[in-house]
């Protein structure tokens, strides 16, 4: 997998990133590379918002979200609703800190950090 992403190579500054029901539908390695991008783009001050289903602290918020779980994980098993505290160390790893946990409709969160520091 290519670590690079086209933004980095161009003179635009970045004042957030929106990313909605992905990291959930993707390998956990998807949700690596997105914190490690934002971590390098975003300046600091910079948003880093997310959307969709999280586990927390391990444990699913609703029986839908549990079914929706393993509906992915039968279809790939790198995928699945992934544990909110887990995204949130990642985020931290990379310079990102968690600002705001909402609860929105049908069992998901908005999540949103900001940069804090440069990697």
């Amino acid at each position: 997998m290519d670590d690079s992403w086209v933004v980095e190579t161009q003179k635009i500054e970045i004042a957030a990133i929106v990313n909605i029901n992905m990291i959930h539908i993707a390998p956990w390695s998807a949700c690596l590379g997105l914190m490690a991008g934002a971590g390098r783009i975003l300046p600091n001050g910079g948003i880093l918002y997310l959307y969709g289903p999280y586990k927390q602290s391990g444990k699913h918020t609703a029986s839908s979200n549990e079914a929706f779980d393993e509906s992915l994980q039968s279809h790939h098993p790198a995928w699945g609703v992934r544990n909110l505290e887990d995204v949130i160390n990642v985020a931290l790893e990379n310079g990102l800190e968690l600002v705001e946990v909402s609860q929105m409709p049908a069992n998901n969160l908005s999540v949103v950090f900001q940069k804090v520091k440069s990697y």
